[in-house]
């Protein structure tokens, strides 16, 4: 039977994702070993993109599948499962460079394989808060998740740069699988509840029937669908500067790995600096202005960092806080309208498929991003897609509906308002 979210499902939740906040620390630490060992071995910017599109795709192809499933699954094993397997990606990863065969295919491969793990997990966790959660506290929930998922993210690049130092990129991956062992206890101890009903579980629905229905729920919520599609045009101006970043210190401002990480630890700063932001309203009036407030001022902050004087890091670092500032601003604002619009037993099935859409134009980004680069540079490249990001927003604001359904919102709290009066 379905279960409401109370104190003592928020609790089990805390622990939970007191687990999930470790094997997160040993996944960012891999990341950017990984990515460094590639943009440093190879100089070249289509090697990076490349990788970077290996390592997104199945976030575009696993989720829409997989989303039906998980509003079928134990959600509880299929978390369990996928974080088991990617541990064990990274162990092969590991052999590899131990016997000497590593190169930079094989090891961009089984990366892709570790996205195929996260492409599951990510989704699953996602629509777990909800279940646990109660509603009262989701947007503080996950703005809190945000804070120390930057605050993580800030400590992972340092560590990464301070671990270099000192030991080979093999012993640096066994970091992934510590953090999985810390990560995996507190999931056995707690229960997570389910949304099936006797009858759900008795009446099998086809693979079809619910992908649709997932389709025609999130048809029904026009500001969703709107922003889905802003904040995926959005990501994909976005790429450049997502994907050429260890380039960008390297070829032009000749950095090594330490200002590479102080430069993700700016960003993964801005990102706990965002999250204190969202938190510090319990709840949040128009959500969708917000976003787009959010989107003009990230922008701002990539023009900073885009223009920064040669060898100028702490100008590239502040204007990379600025931008990743905005990210859980945003995002918190859009998973709490996610997750209080959309019905509990369709939430798998609808947040895969936003998932999905959201980061269908990320590989496609990232794997144009190095010709593009080595075509006309990356200064230039990184000017043209602030100019893009801009002219997309304008073109929302005017071209949509959106402004009309946030002036709804605001006619109905005036209406709600004359009514407590």
């Amino acid at each position: 039977m379905e279960t409401e979210a109370t104190k003592h499902t928020q609790r089990n939740y805390l622990i939970f994702w007191g687990g999930q906040l470790f094997s997160l620390l040993g996944s960012s630490i891999i990341q950017f070993v990984i990515i460094w060992w590639i943009a440093a071995g190879t100089k070249s910017p289509i090697y990076v993109s490349i990788a970077f599109f290996l390592g997104s795709l199945p976030m575009v192809i696993i989720p829409p599948i997989v989303g039906v499933f998980i509003d079928r699954w134990n959600r509880k094993l299929t978390i369990a499962l996928v974080d088991s397997l990617q541990a064990f990606i990274t162990f092969l990863i590991i052999m590899f460079f131990l016997f000497d065969i590593a190169n930079i295919w094989l090891v961009m491969t089984m990366n892709f394989f570790r996205g195929i793990c996260q492409a599951i997990h990510f989704p699953t966790v996602n629509v777990i808060i909800p279940l646990m959660i109660p509603k009262k506290n989701l947007s503080r929930m996950n703005a809190i998740n945000y804070l120390f998922t930057g605050v993580i993210r800030v400590i992972g690049p340092l560590v990464a740069g301070f671990l270099l130092y000192f030991f080979t990129i093999e012993q640096i991956l066994w970091a992934d699988i510590i953090t999985f062992f810390i990560a995996i206890i507190p999931l056995l101890k707690i229960k997570i509840p389910s949304i099936k009903t006797q009858k759900d579980q008795i009446k099998k629905k086809s693979f079809l029937k619910d992908f649709k229905s997932g389709i025609k729920v999130l048809k029904s919520v026009r500001s969703l669908l709107i922003l889905i599609v802003f904040i995926s045009v959005i990501n994909l101006l976005n790429m450049p500067f997502a994907t050429l970043m260890s380039l960008y210190v390297i070829l032009n401002h000749s950095g090594a790995e330490q200002q590479f990480a102080m430069v993700s630890a700016f960003l993964q700063g801005g990102i706990v600096i965002g999250a204190i932001i969202a938190l510090s309203k319990k709840s949040w009036k128009h959500k969708e202005l917000i976003i787009l407030y959010s989107v003009i001022i990230g922008i701002a902050g990539y023009s900073l960092t885009t223009f920064a004087p040669k060898g100028n890091f702490l100008m590239i670092g502040i204007g990379a806080l600025i931008h990743a500032s905005m990210i859980p601003i945003a995002n918190t604002m859009f998973l709490t309208m996610f997750q209080t619009k959309v019905p509990p037993e369709s939430q798998g099935r609808v947040f895969s498929f936003i998932a999905s859409i959201a980061a269908a134009v990320t590989p496609l980004g990232m794997l144009i991003s190095g010709p593009l680069a080595e075509g006309f540079g990356i200064v230039i490249l990184f000017i043209f897609s602030l100019y893009l990001q801009f002219a997309v927003l304008v073109l929302t604001w005017f071209f949509t509906s959106i402004k009309s359904v946030i002036e709804n919102e605001k006619l109905i709290e005036a209406t709600n308002k004359g009514e407590e009066i």
